[in-house]
C-alpha cells in the first residue's frame, strides 16, 4: 500500500472486502462420471455463479466510489484535529494535515511522498516540497471523490 492511499484509507475509510464468489454461486461437481448434459447443465452454472460473484465485485466497487463521493474531506480532517488535541492547521500545511491523520509527519515520510506523487523539485528544498505536497493531496483526495472546499484547491 502506498503513502497516499494510507492518506486515502484514513480520510474515506477502508475499502469493503470485495466477495472472492458470490454467496450460492455453484460449484463443480464430485467426481462422479457425468453426461454431456450434465456437463453442459454445470458449466451453465458456473457461468452464472461467476456473472453472480462479478456483478457483485462491480458493484462493491460503485458503492465504495459513491461513498468516497460523499466524504467531505474538510469535516474528516477538522474532526481529525480536534481528536488529537492539537493545534493543528491542517489547510495550510502538510505536516500538520498528515499529524491530524496520525501518519507519519517526518521529512524522510513527506520526501516518500513527494516521489510517490512525482514531485520533480529540489528535495533539500522542504519548504516548497511540503506546499507542492499539501496542493497535491488535496488535489488527488478530489480526484478520488472528496469533497475539498475549492479555495485549498486553488
Amino acid at each position: 500500500m502506498s503513502f497516499f492511499d494510507d492518506i486515502k484509507t484514513k480520510i474515506f475509510g477502508a475499502p469493503a472486502a470485495s466477495a472472492a464468489v458470490a454467496p450460492g454461486a455453484a460449484t463443480p461437481a464430485a467426481a462422479a462420471p457425468v453426461s454431456d448434459a450434465a456437463k453442459v447443465a454445470q458449466q451453465a452454472a458456473l457461468d452464472a455463479g461467476m456473472a453472480a460473484a462479478n456483478k457483485a465485485i462491480a458493484d462493491a466497487a460503485a458503492a465504495n466510489a459513491a461513498a468516497a463521493a460523499k466524504v467531505d474531506v474538510a469535516a474528516v480532517l477538522d474532526a481529525a484535529v480536534a481528536k488529537s488535541g492539537q493545534p493543528l492547521h491542517w489547510k495550510t500545511s502538510i505536516v500538520d494535515l498528515l499529524k491530524a491523520l496520525d501518519l507519519d509527519s517526518s521529512l524522510t515520510a513527506r520526501k516518500a511522498l513527494a516521489d510517490e506523487l512525482g514531485y520533480t523539485g529540489d528535495k533539500s528544498d522542504s519548504a516548497t516540497m511540503n506546499i507542492w505536497l499539501h496542493k497535491q493531496v488535496l488535489a488527488k483526495l478530489a480526484a478520488n471523490g472528496g469533497k475539498v472546499p475549492e479555495t485549498l484547491l486553488a
